[in-house]
């Protein structure tokens, strides 16, 4: 319904609500906006994503990240990339040539990380190409911090890292929800043997920490106690917002 409106104005002014909610609650990373196009009617996430343009797709995501992190909130795009269907998710290899990745999948990312600066990246469950996206280093090193300059945080969606080595040689920083594979253990071993490198390790720790200095995130604290739990003024955008796109999805 968000870009049903086709008002750009409109994912700014609930990004800057849910940013500020998330200072009131002490939340400093929000795991949004879903931004992966809708390519079947079957997939169990349409609801949150911006439909299948990707020009109308990027207009609404910017404003909602720039909306966001005005606040100093980390907003994370995902499900980084080509993330279809839920069904066997783990399994499910989307098999998508260059081309139509870069005219359809990847043009909502590229507009989020170039124009509105966001700070985290989530990659999804799916092999992109017969790789997991969390252990594909063309998608994340080659495509995201090359091409397009990305030097935020990468995580893994929940429990879709595979291997170690994958992990720490595809650029992916952060595994979610918890280090089953990228630990201490599993990764002193690949360390002792020469497979991987310590710089591996510090460039994850200078993306992590490097975008919580950039949001200020080590230097105040993360609930600002100004802002009430209860937010009339969010609640009034969100009644608003929902009645707007109700009526302008009718009128388009």
């Amino acid at each position: 319904a968000t870009a049903c409106s086709f008002d750009e104005e409109l994912p700014e002014r609930l990004g800057r609500t849910l940013g500020q909610e998330c200072r009131a609650e002490n939340v400093s990373v929000l795991l949004g906006p879903a931004i992966n196009m809708k390519r079947s009617p079957l997939c169990g996430r349409n609801f949150e994503y911006y439909g299948e343009d990707p020009v109308l797709a990027s207009a609404i995501a910017c404003g909602y990240i720039e909306g966001m992190q005005q606040n100093g909130v980390i907003a994370t795009i995902k499900h980084f990339a080509a993330n279809n269907q839920e069904y066997r998710r783990h399994a499910t290899n989307s098999v998508v040539d260059e081309r139509t990745l870069r005219e359809l999948y990847f043009p909502v990312f590229k507009d989020a990380v170039q124009k509105a600066g966001v700070g985290a990246v989530m990659t999804s469950y799916n092999p992109l190409n017969g790789i997991h996206s969390a252990e594909n280093r063309w998608l994340i090193t080659d495509v995201l911090r090359k091409e397009w300059g990305f030097d935020g945080i990468v995580m893994s969606d929940w429990t879709s890292t595979y291997t170690t080595l994958g992990c720490m040689e595809s650029g992916l920083d952060l595994e979610m929800p918890k280090g089953y594979w990228l630990n201490y253990k599993m990764i002193r071993e690949l360390l002792d043997r020469g497979i991987v490198h310590e710089r591996q390790l510090d460039e994850k720790c200078v993306h992590i920490l490097s975008t919580l200095i950039r949001f200020g995130l080590l230097d105040r604290p993360a609930v600002d106690s100004a802002l009430p739990l209860d937010n009339e003024e969010c609640r009034r955008i969100a009644y608003a917002t929902v009645s707007y796109t109700h009526l302008r999805a009718h009128e388009t």
